[in-house]
């Protein structure tokens, strides 16, 4: 029984030690993604999708590494939630700059290392044209970033001191500055855990050794809608859906202008709205804009109004979509963003008109439009026929059973009509006569024996 006991002894250690060295330890997910560029609606977005990623990977840390100058605040407050209901770590490589909105989105991280020569800091709210914006604004910005900081544990004043000028912190600055911190001075203070030059240090640092790096990058498809969001392409999207419209109603049936119409409409609205910058209002005052016109060149005569509220409502909607306004908020919107977005518009449609005038005679005689669209005559000494009806109604009177104007309905021997007129118009209950007929509708005109009856009235 000794002998038994002994052996158990010996062999057990010997067991778990096996076992020790035969299961591999698990391995650290360690998810890198960029901050590389403005903060925008974009950018907004590009984040949101890498942390749904690393959530679906499982990853047990994920790092950002920034090289960002700010950007919007709204979106960089956006990020900053996003960042602070992540459950696992998230840690910032600031590889040059962290300004504005920048620095901000690195107080959100449970930890900030830096690079040599890097900064943090500089945090003032500035409006479109790069000046100072007014005090609510600098308030809410000092409110975010007190919260932020006392979230990570950071000191609060401090962060309050990157967005204004008037708070004084003994040794660190006085009235009149803004903090920006180089990467000693930020280790000093408490705004950065290290110096490093890589990812792979601040992994050493923090004693993960076993590990994989899994590096963010945004998909083809969204690749592609970031490639749409490009303002040139933009302008050409609306020439497409223009032109497709205008040869459309030029040759009805030819189905290719009308199906690229819709394409590049798809392709220019989705893109803006996926990325946060086309509202639901934006897009319903386009198809707005675009009934307006339709209804001004179908239904009523002449260009008035209706017109002219259209094309404002059109262009007006192309370019607050491609804008990052808050409902016609345009206090934080760069006046070279409003400026590129006038151009792609005005460009597009000027484009459009350039295309109809110039180009319309020439496309009818290319082959491709000749395959596209229907462009055989069909000839009445060929025996085609555009009569619907079983006789000829040419001379045939009957009264108006709308107005006429120029078109509406007819009754001819107690049965209705389509009838349209020369362009006159005609009142209801008047005796018309048929003068042609075009398909299924007639070509009338104000009865001549009432023609000659008014014409003949005394003046008075």
């Amino acid at each position: 029984m000794k002998k038994v006991t002994t052996l158990i002894f010996f062999v057990l250690p010997l067991i778990s030690l096996h076992a020790q060295h035969t299961t591999p330890a698990k391995q650290t997910r360690v998810m890198v993604m960029d901050i590389k560029d403005e903060i925008d609606p974009r950018m907004m977005r590009s984040v949101s999708l890498g942390l749904e990623h690393a959530e679906t990977t499982e990853a047990d840390i994920i790092i950002i590494e920034m090289d960002t100058y700010g950007g919007v605040l709204t979106d960089a407050k956006d990020i900053v939630d996003k960042i602070l209901n992540v459950k696992k770590p998230v840690w910032v490589f600031i590889n040059s700059d962290a300004a504005s909105a920048g620095a901000l989105i690195s107080i959100a991280c449970d930890s900030i290392y830096m690079s040599p020569g890097a900064s943090i800091g500089a945090a003032t709210v500035v409006d479109g044209s790069g000046q100072k914006a007014p005090d609510k604004y600098q308030s809410y910005m000092r409110s975010i970033m007190r919260s932020t900081a006392e979230v990570n544990k950071r000191n609060p004043t401090i962060a309050e001191g990157m967005v204004d000028e008037q708070v004084e912190l003994e040794g660190v600055k006085k009235v009149g500055q803004i903090i920006t911190f180089s990467t000693s001075e930020a280790i000093q203070h408490g705004y950065c855990e290290g110096q490093v030059t890589s990812v792979e240090q601040i992994l050493a640092r923090n004693g993960i050794k076993n590990y994989t790096i899994d590096k963010f990058e945004l998909s083809t498809a969204d690749r592609i809608v970031a490639f749409f969001l490009n303002p040139f392409i933009s302008g050409v999207l609306i020439l497409i859906v223009l032109a497709g419209i205008y040869f459309e109603m030029q040759a009805p049936g030819a189905t290719f202008p009308g199906i690229a119409a819709v394409i590049a409409l798809v392709l220019y609205l989705v893109p803006y709205y996926l990325n946060g910058l086309a509202q639901n209002w934006e897009i319903i005052a386009f198809f707005v804009g675009i009934s307006l016109i339709a209804a001004e060149i179908f239904v009523i005569p002449g260009f008035g109004v209706a017109g002219i509220a259209g094309l404002v409502l059109t262009i007006g909607s192309l370019v607050l979509i491609m804008i990052n306004n808050k409902d016609f908020d345009f206090e934080f919107v760069r006046m070279n963003d409003i400026i590129i977005a006038l151009a792609a518009a005005t460009g597009g449609l000027l484009g459009g008109v350039v295309l109809f005038f110039v180009g319309g005679a020439r496309l009818a005689s290319t082959r491709f439009y000749k395959r596209v669209a229907l462009t055989d005559t069909q000839d009445s000494s060929e025996g085609y026929n555009t009569n619907f009806n079983k006789q000829s109604m040419r001379g045939k009177s009957g009264v108006a059973h709308t107005v006429l104007r120029p078109s509406g309905k007819v009754t001819i021997d107690g049965q209705q009509y389509d009838a349209f007129t020369r362009g006159e118009y005609i009142e209801r209950g008047t005796t018309v006569e048929v003068i042609s007929e075009t398909g299924s509708s007639l070509q009338v005109r104000q009865a001549l024996e009432l023609q000659t009856q008014t014409l003949s009235e005394p003046l008075t």
